[in-house]
């Protein structure tokens, strides 16, 4: 693939940029072709007069907000303002008006993930989670369909076995999806256990890298935290980074040495000293912790195996010599309330600044175009 030459100034972007991390925001259109069995209790929209548009989960005491998941267009003082079902924004579920907004930021191409998918992933009934994912794959086949070199679409798989993790990403590939996401916790064992080596050998020779998404893990959400409610968000980062640090220590990569995992809306500015924390218990607590011995520094496999994704993190900019720049990778996170959306060519232009043009591609295209197989038309 030739490498796209970017030019930045402080509002524009002469290129479009890829995000590598934006999501589709649920209708129950996207349930609809369910396995019949679970056809009475699939995820149903209802309209709440004091929380709006509402997708009903079965078996969840919550119910999702629609409105504070798809805030595009809407001020942050007003998220959390009831919203009926048409007045949310048509790009997070109409694949012709997300290529739209796509030409209107400057973006060529989105991959793609979930929004209610991420509370699905601690649905406690494993059968019917994974009958929810298979029809939200379906549907998003057929939205990718739509320009499928702009629209890249991430499945969820459901993680029953490892024997059906299998079956499931070469069905996945079949469809002519780039990668998978993973549940934050499997049902058997966890992903550092040997039982899922023949999963991470098929996901290297097919070319599927494996993404990780926040707020679907127990830890660093489902527990109490101290102090402001504000603290919730904040930690959301927290499991991604013992999932990580546990395939790491656990020896995944020295046994699948081209395994890629993204690490998704994660930021990327804590990475440096995370790098140093693992290496520096690996130096000191190994031996008296009776840890596995590793064929590399836990930093060595974070650097070469690790993708991380990002929207508005300006650390980056002021860390970067403590990043492999060839793992980092932007994302406008739309239509989400962490998103860039209207202003993500200044937030390019921002987290960016005083980077080398080619250090600004690799961010902000070439990373994610080399590692999901995207072309620069």
């Amino acid at each position: 693939m030739k490498e796209t030459i970017m030019t930045l100034d402080s509002a524009t972007y002469s290129l479009g940029a890829i995000s590598a991390d934006s999501h589709i925001s649920e209708t129950e259109d996207c349930f609809r072709d369910i396995d019949p069995a679970f056809e009475d209790k699939r995820p149903r929209a209802i309209f709440d007069e004091e929380r709006g548009a509402i997708l009903e989960i079965s078996d969840l005491d919550i119910k999702v907000p629609m409105g504070l998941i798809c805030t595009a267009g809407r001020a942050p003082e007003r998220f959390s303002d009831p919203v009926d079902w048409a007045e949310l924004h048509p790009a997070g579920h109409d694949p012709k008006a997300r290529l739209a907004i796509q030409d209107e930021e400057g973006i060529s191409a989105e991959v793609l993930y979930p929004s209610l998918g991420m509370v699905l992933c601690n649905h406690p009934d494993i059968n019917y989670k994974k009958a929810c994912f298979d029809a939200y794959n379906r549907w998003l086949g057929a939205f990718c369909d739509t320009d499928s070199n702009r629209l890249i679409g991430i499945p969820i798989l459901s993680m029953r076995s490892p024997a059906e993790a299998i079956t499931e990403l070469a069905s996945a590939h079949a469809m002519g999806f780039r990668g998978v996401m993973l549940p934050g916790h499997p049902e058997l064992e966890d992903y550092d256990h040997p039982c899922y080596d023949e999963f991470w050998r098929l996901c290297v020779d097919l070319g599927m890298p494996v993404s990780f998404h926040i707020l679907t893990t127990k830890d660093g959400i489902m527990e109490r935290v101290r102090g402001s409610r504000l603290v919730q968000q904040i930690v959301t980062v927290r499991g991604l980074q013992n999932i990580i640090m546990m395939m790491i220590l656990g020896g995944v990569f020295d046994r699948h040495p081209a395994l890629q995992v993204v690490c998704v809306e994660s930021d990327a500015g804590w990475v440096p000293h995370f790098k140093f924390r693992m290496d520096h218990a690996y130096e000191r607590h190994r031996f008296h912790m009776q840890s596995q011995a590793l064929q590399e520094m836990p930093s060595t496999y974070f650097d070469s195996n690790i993708y991380v994704t990002f929207q508005d993190d300006y650390s980056v900019k002021q860390v970067k010599g403590g990043l492999n720049l060839d793992r980092v990778m932007w994302a406008t996170d739309f239509p989400h309330s962490d998103g860039t959306y209207p202003e993500s060519r200044q937030v390019m232009a921002s987290v960016t600044e005083g980077m080398t043009t080619k250090e600004q591609a690799a961010l902000l295209c070439n990373n994610a175009a080399q590692l999901y197989g995207i072309e620069m038309l």
